[in-house]
C-alpha cells in the first residue's frame, strides 16, 4: 500500500499526465484542438463490426440483482440490501471489500474465452477493466485493489490480451468508473439517492471509510481533485503497460475535468503513435468530441445511417449485463438481426458476455455466441469491411425508443425488413432479408428502383450467398423485382450479393 500511495503522489507532484511526463515533441497535446487531429475510426475499426467485452469482478459473486449491487447494498429499501443483509448481514458487518476472496475466477481460462470470441466472428474484445466499483482487473501499481493481488490472484487483462493477440485480435479494455468518486460526503441531502457518485455515502457506513487503502475502494478521498488523478493515473497505466486498441467509457465521464480527459486522450494518442498502430476512444453522451472519439448507444442504435461511424453496447442478457443466477438471455435471431440493423446504419457492435464468479461463461451464452458465429461465417463477406448502402433499407418492423438514445437493442423483425451493406470498392451490394423468405416469391424492393436509389453501377448478377445460386431479379423504371430461389435459407438473416458492373 506504501508502494502505491508513494508512487501516486510522485507522478501527480511531477506534473506529469502518464507514467511517461508530457513531451513537447509529441503530437498530440492536451487541448481539444490538438485531439482534433487524431483520426476517431480509423479503416480497421470500421471494418471490424464486433467485438466481445465482459462484465466481471467481485460484483458477480452474489449473482444477485445487477451490476450495480455495490451500490444497491448500501441503499435501505432497495431489494439488493434487504437480500444482502439477510444472505451476509449488515453492511456494517459485511462490506463490498468482502466479496474480494470469494471471487476467486478458478476456471478462467484466457485461451478458451479467446477462441469462444473468436469462434464469435468477434474481432477485437476485452475486459471491463473497471466498473463503478473501483475494481481494477489488472495488475495495477495504482489501484491496490486489484485482481493481480487479491480475489483471483491473476492478470485478467493482461492474460486475455496475450490471448488475443495471438489470435490476431484487437484489444479493447472498457473504464466505468468516472461516477466511482465520492462527491456527497459533505452533501447529507444526497446520502440517500448517491447523486453523481456509485456508492452512498453515510458516516456509519464502511463508504465513509478514511483507511488509507480502503477508501480508494469507496472512491472517498479527500478532494475530488485527488480522485480525479487518481481517475487518470489508472487509465493511463493500462495504456502503459498494455496499450489496448481501443478505450471505451461509460457515461458519466462529464463529471471529469476536461482537462483531465484532454490529458487521458493525448497520452492514449500518443502511445498509439509509439506502438504504430491507430487506436480508438469511444464514448457515450457528449463526454467527448466527435471529431477524434466515437460515440456509443448503450442497449440500441441510431434510427438512421450518420455519416460518421458509432458504436453500440448490448448484453446477451435479456436485460442484465453481470451474471445473475436464473436470468434469461436473448436469443441469437434477435441478436443477430439488431446488430445487422446497427451494420446498415454504419455502426459498430461492443457485445457483452456475463462469466460466473468462478470464471465460466455458461452453455447459454455460448450456444449464442456460437450461432452468431456461425452466421458470420457463411454471411461474414457482407458485414466485416463494408460500408451502409445510400439507405440503410425499409420493411415493416417497428423500434422502441431505446433508454438512452436511438431506438432499442430488442427490435422484432422479420422477412419483411430488408437492410443494405455496400462493399468498399462499390462492386457488390448486400441484401439481409431479416428472417427466411418464402421460396419461388417474387418480391418488389421498391427503394431500388431507378427512380429512388439505384445502385452505384449496374447489377451484373445476383446469388444467394453462401452459395453459388443465381437469383432471377427485374429491373424497372420504378421498381426493382427478387424472385426467391428455390434453395434452403436463412431462418436468422438470408443474404442475396448483387455484383455490380
Amino acid at each position: 500500500m506504501m508502494k502505491n500511495s508513494v508512487y501516486l503522489i510522485i507522478l501527480c507532484l511531477a506534473g506529469c499526465t502518464s507514467f511517461r511526463c508530457e513531451a513537447k515533441n509529441e503530437l498530440y497535446q492536451p487541448t481539444w484542438k490538438s485531439l482534433a487531429q487524431h483520426e476517431a475510426a480509423p479503416e480497421w475499426f470500421q471494418d471490424a463490426k464486433l467485438g466481445i467485452y465482459f462484465h466481471w469482478g467481485p460484483y458477480s459473486v452474489p449473482a444477485f440483482g445487477s451490476a450495480w449491487y455495490p451500490r444497491n447494498m448500501f441503499i435501505k429499501g432497495n431489494a439488493v440490501q434487504k437480500h444482502h443483509v439477510k444472505t451476509y448481514g449488515p453492511v456494517e458487518e459485511f462490506g463490498y471489500e468482502d466479496f474480494i476472496p470469494m471471487f476467486t475466477a478458478e476456471h478462467f481460462d484466457p485461451e478458451d474465452w479467446a477462441d469462444l470470441f473468436k469462434l464469435a466472428g468477434a474481432k477485437f474484445a476485452g475486459p471491463v477493466a473497471q466498473h463503478h466499483d473501483g475494481f481494477a482487473m489488472w495488475d495495477s501499481e495504482v489501484n491496490p485493489w486489484n485482481a493481480a493481488d487479491m480475489g483471483p490472484k491473476r492478470d485478467i487483462l493482461g492474460q486475455l490480451f496475450k490471448a488475443l493477440k495471438k489470435r490476431d485480435m484487437k484489444t479493447i479494455a472498457t473504464f466505468h468508473n468516472a461516477r466511482h468518486g465520492q462527491r456527497n460526503a459533505d452533501k447529507p441531502e444526497n446520502w440517500k439517492i448517491a447523486y453523481n457518485s456509485h456508492y452512498p455515502y453515510h458516516p456509519d457506513w464502511p463508504t465513509a471509510t478514511t483507511d488509507p487503502k480502503l477508501r480508494k475502494l469507496y472512491g472517498n478521498f479527500e478532494t475530488i481533485d485527488q480522485f480525479n488523478q487518481y481517475w487518470l493515473a489508472q487509465i493511463n497505466e493500462v495504456v502503459d503497460h498494455y496499450s489496448p486498441d481501443i478505450i471505451w467509457f461509460d457515461s458519466w465521464m462529464n463529471l471529469i475535468p476536461a482537462e483531465v480527459r484532454m490529458k487521458m486522450a493525448a497520452f492514449h494518442f500518443n502511445n498509439g503513435i509509439k506502438q504504430g498502430k491507430q487506436v480508438v476512444t469511444c464514448h457515450k453522451q457528449d463526454d467527448m468530441p466527435m471529431n477524434c472519439s466515437v460515440l456509443d448507444f448503450e442497449q440500441g442504435g441510431r434510427r438512421e445511417i450518420n455519416p460518421l461511424p458509432w458504436m453500440t453496447d448490448i448484453t446477451l442478457g435479456k436485460s442484465r449485463w453481470m451474471y445473475v443466477k436464473g436470468h434469461p438471455y436473448k436469443n441469437a435471431t434477435v441478436v443477430l438481426q439488431n446488430m445487422i440493423d446497427v451494420w446498415s446504419k454504419n455502426g459498430v457492435v461492443l457485445l457483452n458476455v456475463s462469466p460466473r464468479a468462478d470464471g465460466v461463461i455458461n452453455e447459454s451464452q455460448r450456444k449464442v455466441l456460437k450461432e452468431i458465429g456461425a452466421w458470420l461465417k457463411v454471411y461474414g463477406e457482407a458485414v466485416y469491411g463494408t460500408r451502409p448502402f445510400t439507405i440503410f433499407g425499409y420493411g415493416t418492423a417497428s423500434a422502441n425508443e431505446g433508454n438512452h438514445g436511438g431506438q432499442s437493442a430488442n427490435t422484432k423483425f422479420s422477412a419483411k425488413d430488408v437492410r443494405f451493406t455496400l462493399s468498399k470498392d462499390k462492386k457488390n451490394l448486400y441484401a439481409f432479408f431479416l428472417g427466411k423468405p418464402e421460396a419461388g416469391k417474387r418480391i418488389k424492393m421498391r427503394p431500388l428502383g431507378m427512380h429512388r436509389y439505384p445502385t452505384p453501377t449496374p447489377i451484373k448478377r445476383v446469388t444467394l450467398l453462401g452459395t453459388d445460386t443465381e437469383v432471377k431479379w427485374e429491373l424497372t423504371t420504378s421498381d426493382f423485382y427478387l424472385t426467391m430461389p428455390q434453395a434452403e435459407m436463412n431462418a436468422i438473416a438470408t443474404v442475396f450479393k448483387f455484383e455490380l458492373e
